[in-house]
């Protein structure tokens, strides 16, 4: 467990408690946390019968092993939770088209920022040097490029003869 601070009285009764359950105190801490998650709400209830969507509901959703696809996870489905540190590294990451499947629209590079379009390979390979940049600790110079624009066909002489069927 990690190191955590408890207020004397608090650790006092969280130990007994754990006594209460045959547990070691970061056993009985675990459990708690779990617990509380479990109650806490990500999402309030949204309608009829809905009874909204607890962290331990979103668990599986918002958990990989990747530092780097966790991070997307979050930053997709609940951008409301990222600090200012990760909003500035997410910025870095939604403008980037090198990282998102996409296609050019009227020789333009499009994407959408999501799930689906996300390419995790690559977010991973340069996670460093997004993190990086966003800490400052490197130029923008250093992020990945992408061909932005793709210069259109132009029409030749013969485009305009019909093909005769």
């Amino acid at each position: 467990m990690t190191g955590v601070r408890l207020d004397p009285k608090l650790k006092y009764l969280a130990e007994l408690a754990a006594r209460k359950q045959r547990r070691t105190l970061s056993s009985f801490v675990e459990w708690a946390i779990e617990d509380a998650l479990g109650r806490f709400l990500l999402e309030e209830p949204s309608g009829y019968n809905d009874r909204g969507i607890s962290f331990i509901d979103a668990a599986n959703d918002l958990w990989d092993v990747d530092e780097a696809d966790r991070f997307a996870k979050v930053a997709l489905g609940y951008p409301g939770l990222l600090t200012h540190e990760e909003q500035v590294l997410w910025k870095l990451v939604r403008e980037n088209g090198f990282l998102w499947r996409g296609g050019y629209r009227h020789g333009k590079w499009v994407w959408s920022v999501d799930l689906s379009s996300l390419d995790f390979d690559r977010l991973r390979r340069y996670w460093p040097v997004f993190n990086a940049v966003a800490r400052g600790e490197a130029d923008a110079s250093v992020l990945p490029t992408w061909v932005k624009e793709k210069a259109e066909p132009k029409p030749g002489p013969d485009d305009d003869l019909e093909i005769p069927f």
